[in-house]
């Protein structure tokens, strides 16, 4: 199972998740996120990572054109998109995207089934809230295209191995504090994520 680390704000969290075990990193262009970044802070840190991570830049609210400057100037990868959005954005954007499901119901994760997706528990705020989805919602579901988020922690990863889920992404579960990740709970995470999945 692939791990995503999202809410990287400096070099040493970045190196660090990666030496854990990361298969990608998450940078918040977001500004009322308290994990904010800008393009150029995290252009700065993504310079100097190895190659083979997968570097994605998490969006709200914003056109295709701040989005596609913003992945000009960071050097992101990947576009990680949160808000409801028409097809011609999606059709705008320069770089692969994930479109991001905020999940109120077991109906929401049939959502662009057909699509890598990102699904989330649905909270009147972006991302990085530590709320959990149902893991009952997902049995009978084919998760092989789902990215699971929401409430993630090393002690909880580990009951998705059974669903079959394409990877999982945590934020606010290997953090000291919002922002600054735990190096040792990135470990924990990720070696529960992958050890059995």
């Amino acid at each position: 199972m692939r791990v995503k680390i999202c809410g990287i704000t400096t070099y040493k969290d970045a190196i660090t998740a990666i030496e854990a075990g990361a298969d990608a990193l998450g940078f918040v262009f977001y500004p009322s996120s308290p994990r904010y970044i800008t393009p150029e802070t995290a252009h700065g840190i993504i310079r100097n990572l190895p190659p083979f991570v997968e570097k994605v830049g998490l969006f709200v609210n914003e056109n295709a054109k701040s989005i596609n400057d913003a992945a000009q100037r960071s050097g992101v990868t990947l576009l990680q998109i949160h808000f409801e959005a028409k097809e011609s954005l999606y059709s705008a954007l320069e770089k692969p995207y994930l479109r991001v499901i905020r999940a109120q119901s077991p109906s929401d994760l049939r959502i662009h089934q057909e699509e890598y997706r990102l699904i989330d528990a649905y909270c009147d705020a972006y991302g990085g809230m530590g709320k959990a989805l149902n893991l009952e919602w997902f049995e009978g579901i084919d998760c092989s295209k789902i990215i699971l988020a929401g409430g993630l922690r090393p002690d909880n990863v580990g009951l998705t191995c059974n669903y079959g889920f394409y990877g999982v992404d945590v934020s606010s579960g290997v953090e000291h504090a919002k922002g600054v990740k735990s190096f040792d709970k990135m470990i924990s995470f990720i070696r529960e994520a992958k050890k059995t999945c």
